[in-house]
């Protein structure tokens, strides 16, 4: 008889001594980070995914009670979790402000016309171009007239991040851009979520340590790449929506 070995999703990592122990400077140099930026632009926003890094920042935005503008996309397609932890990080953060983007209806409907969405699993040119209407013209509309975005990309995350740095300009956008977790780890974050009780995106508890929307996202294994569940069909060298996949040049 062939015994069952069940199948052990992605958890959340449990924070260790050694990494309490590490937070500190990174929360000081976060904090001194994003106080700087706040100072040097007065149009600043911090583009929120939902994601656990994001939060980190919206977290540390809200203790120094800074004038950052944080901003979300509704796609349209996320999940039904996301969007009931959006109204949970709202109420949590009362004192700050959420500004929600979605596609344009006509840019919805260029899409539909034009493809099939099932496409999207059979051509990276359809893939992209779904994550145009959803997210990358939604953000341009978000960045329109500002002077700097921070994002929560790190460098561990991917192939096409390792030589992220914290500090960009956007040349896409036409503006500096932030990335203050560049060489946080994985671990790290984690560890600061734990140590400020930050509430939890809830598909996290599902085994998505990655989450985008509903059709390009699925759980993981344990000891997979984190990024595994996003565009599963795709190579790893691929995976990106466009959003951060804009010609930059690092500024020192």
């Amino acid at each position: 008889m062939s015994s069952f070995i069940p199948i052990q999703l992605w958890q959340i990592p449990p924070t260790t001594i050694t990494q309490s122990v590490s937070l500190p400077p990174l929360i000081q140099n976060l904090e001194q980070q994003l106080s700087q930026i706040a100072q040097q632009h007065k149009k600043v926003v911090l583009a929120n995914s939902l994601a656990v890094e994001d939060m980190v920042l919206t977290h540390a935005i809200a203790q120094l009670q800074l004038p950052i503008e944080i901003i979300v996309l509704d796609t349209g397609k996320l999940h039904t979790e996301a969007l009931s932890y959006l109204d949970i990080v709202k109420k949590h953060y009362d004192h700050l402000t959420f500004a929600v983007y979605q596609p344009l209806p006509q840019s919805l409907q260029d899409f539909e016309t034009t493809h099939d969405f099932l496409d999207i699993y059979q051509s990276l040119s359809v893939r992209k171009a779904c994550c145009f209407a959803r997210k990358i013209e939604p953000l341009q509309r978000a960045l329109a007239h500002k002077t700097a975005w921070i994002t929560g990309q790190r460098r561990e995350q991917s192939p096409t991040r390792q030589q992220l740095p914290q500090r960009e300009w956007d040349t896409a956008h036409n503006l500096e851009k932030f990335n203050p977790l560049a060489d946080w780890t994985h671990e790290q974050v984690w560890a600061y979520i734990h140590a400020h009780s930050i509430p939890i995106h809830p598909l996290y508890h599902h085994g998505m340590p990655s989450i985008g929307c509903e059709p390009c996202t699925k759980p993981i294994r344990q000891g997979e790449d984190l990024r595994a569940g996003r565009w599963w069909w795709e190579s790893q060298d691929s995976k990106e929506c466009g959003l951060h996949a804009n010609p930059t040049s690092s500024l020192s």
